[in-house]
């Protein structure tokens, strides 16, 4: 009876030395890690903004549709008039052939304030360029999705980390458990000389050794915590936790979509060929409405003929612009755009065929784990069987306690290689899901 209180105490130690490990520390199930993620993480903040800024630029090239309308106002005041050489004919009919005379025109105040307007009528150019900044925004979006996925993937594979290094830290626990009750029999037993010193010192060097690798097990599960908050976009001194459960889930169907790679190398090709017809249609002329209405002032102010006096200005026209010649400049653009083309569909082959590659692995690892899975359940089943008849033996009198906990750790073990081959499905899952352009749903 005192052996048993004695194991019952060291048992309740245990649980409140593990309970003190996790205290205040919130356990996030891996859907909120993914809200606070999306919510939180700077980059897909910079995602976010990207999108806004390629909507602005649709705003600002959509603007050059619009009527732009200024007003002028200028004052001249001339210290010495301009001077013009005239025919001196024009005021003498009889002056010869040949002979000029300067004269001075105007009046030393010059004033004038006119209102414009300008409107582009055809400009084939600027339709292009509205259809490009489309395709931009289109772009940003498809990169801050590209993004999200990606983050979204790491917090998902570090919370399967997380999870599995969790249950071996518990895996320790328990043997380290079992091997100090292991121990205290032992001690009991080499004070009544039926156990040697030598098997005391072996189980004691064992908890040394669960103690050292509880250690390195609880830095790596801080590790990786940390990457998890880093992703979140949370403090590092946030207290969180994984949830401590495995269970294992059906495959679901995912069919094949296009990913957001591939999608994202096809709207650059489409850009790129924005730009190419932006090219051509520079070569095609520009056509503007504008008009124009003010008064003009004009003043002296010497004594005794002062004056001040207005006169009205109005005036309409059409304005077309053809570019003859550019230095075949548009034309050497044009040509490296085609390189780029060129570039981008080799890439989208490239990416194809990789995806391809990828969905195959992935479907192949989904069946490795899931015949791990099964096999496990198997070796748990035999262990759970000898694990019970140990203790049918063990209270006969027929196995010691050492085949108890021997037993009970070879059933641990195997329960430990279930939960194992469960995250390996999932990280398989995942990556399925990823590259079948299923993760954005």
């Amino acid at each position: 009876m005192k052996l048993v209180n004695i194991h019952k105490h060291l048992v309740i130690v245990l649980l409140l030395w593990q309970g003190a490990q996790v205290v205040n520390a919130q356990v996030w199930p891996l859907e909120q890690c993914m809200e606070t993620a999306i919510a939180n993480n700077k980059k897909l903040e910079l995602g976010r903004n990207g999108i806004q800024q390629g909507k602005d630029r649709k705003t600002q090239v959509m603007a050059n549709r619009m009527p732009k309308v200024k007003l002028e106002a200028d004052y001249k005041y001339f210290i010495d008039l301009p001077t013009q050489f005239i025919p001196a004919n024009a005021f003498n009919p009889m002056a010869p052939e040949g002979v000029y005379n300067d004269a001075q025109f105007g009046v030393p105040h010059n004033m004038n304030a006119n209102l414009q307007v300008a409107m582009p009528l055809y400009n084939p150019q600027l339709k292009s360029a509205i259809k490009n900044t489309d395709i931009g925004v289109e772009l940003a979006e498809l990169k801050y999705q590209k993004s999200k996925e990606e983050i979204l993937f790491n917090i998902s594979e570090l919370y399967y980390n997380a999870q599995i290094v969790k249950s071996q830290m518990q895996f320790v626990d328990d043997n380290m458990a079992n091997s100090m009750k292991l121990h205290e029999t032992l001690t009991l037993l080499k004070e009544h000389k039926l156990a040697l010193g030598t098997d005391v010192n072996k189980i004691a060097l064992q908890i040394d050794q669960l103690k050292s690798k509880k250690k390195i097990l609880q830095g790596k599960y801080d590790q990786i915590l940390n990457g998890m908050k880093t992703w979140m976009g949370v403090s590092l001194d946030e207290n969180i936790d994984v949830e401590p459960r495995i269970e294992y889930r059906p495959l679901q169907d995912y069919p094949n979509h296009v990913t957001t790679d591939i999608r994202l190398v096809e709207t650059k090709k489409r850009l790129l060929e924005g730009e190419i017809e932006m090219l051509d249609k520079s070569k095609l002329p520009t056509v503007v409405a504008y008009g124009s209405y003010g008064a003009y002032g004009y003043g002296y102010d010497k004594s005794p003929n002062q004056f001040l006096e207005f006169r009205p200005m109005g005036l309409v026209g059409v304005k077309a612009t053809y570019n003859l010649f550019d230095g075949n400049m548009a034309k050497k653009k044009k040509k490296v755009k085609m390189r780029e083309i060129v570039s981008n569909n080799l890439q989208l082959e490239l990416l194809k065929d990789q995806n391809a590659l990828q969905v195959r692995n992935a479907t192949l690892k989904i069946a490795v784990a899931g015949e791990s899975i099964n096999a496990t359940k198997s070796q748990i089943k035999f262990a759970q069987e000898i694990y019970d008849q140990t203790i049918l033996q063990q209270k006969e009198g027929l196995a010691s306690i050492t085949d108890v906990i021997m037993a009970d750790s070879a059933l641990r073990q195997a329960q430990q290689e279930y939960l194992a081959a469960v995250i390996d499905y999932y990280k398989a899952e995942l990556e399925l899901k990823n590259v079948t352009g299923n993760f954005q749903n």
